[in-house]
């Protein structure tokens, strides 16, 4: 079945934001990092503005600029009425309210599409669908990261996030899942089964990070070579 922009709601994280879910520091940022399922994410924009090198790959990078703009606009005011409601889901302390919240995330889609269309002449958002193979050589990256999308779309099955994390890791000398909860706000009933496949083969850990904006989302998984 063909990828569909009208199944996509559009979520930008910043820099910032990517260091602390997936604690980067200054050694790790400094590193050739590919970031999966980046979204219309400012980190990309925001990362190679200070000389770092991240390459994105996400299946609505086939999509033109107008085409994400227009998907931001349809669904902005759907995202926020589910965040008011939800409120008690999250922890108010980095971002402290509904307003800064929106903020944060449009700025950050804003940011995006600005560099979206120079991104791509320079192939740093690249249209891909894990877990489908990239025709990039093993290890051309040190940290391949994910946010929000592995391990928490738990309805994709066990095979695909299996495939989709060994793809990552053929590319990648090390990867960051982050967080590691279901779509319910949930642990993620993935996780020990992920670990327990991976842990043959890799060093396999979880961590936990500073960053918490759902409760009980401060919970990185590492995997390395």
């Amino acid at each position: 079945m063909a990828f569909q922009l009208n199944n996509v709601v559009p979520w930008g994280r910043n820099l910032e934001e990517y260091q602390m879910m997936f604690q980067l520091d200054e050694s790790d940022i400094s590193k050739k990092i590919a970031g999966f399922g980046d979204g219309p994410a400012s980190f990309n924009y925001e990362a190679t503005q200070k000389g770092y090198s991240v390459t994105s790959f996400d299946p609505i990078y086939q999509f033109t600029k107008e085409q994400l703009q227009q998907r931001i606009e349809e669904t902005r005011v759907t995202v926020m009425k589910q965040m008011e409601e939800n409120t008690d889901s999250f922890v108010w302390t980095n971002i402290k309210n509904l307003d800064e919240l929106e903020d944060i995330r449009m700025s950050a889609m804003k940011v995006f599409l600005e560099d979206y269309e120079k991104g791509k002449q320079e192939k740093r958002y690249i249209y891909h669908e894990l877990p489908e193979g990239l025709s990039i050589e093993d290890n051309t990256f040190d940290i391949g990261l994910s946010s929000h999308f592995l391990l928490m779309y738990t309805a994709l099955g066990y095979d695909f996030h299996i495939q989709a994390i060994s793809e990552m890791l053929r590319v990648c000398k090390e990867v960051r899942i982050f967080p590691l909860l279901d779509l319910a706000g949930e642990d993620s009933e993935m996780i020990q089964d992920v670990i327990q496949y991976f842990k043959e083969k890799y060093t396999v850990e979880i961590r936990d990070t500073e960053y918490e904006f759902q409760k009980g989302g401060n919970k990185l998984l590492v995997i390395k070579k």
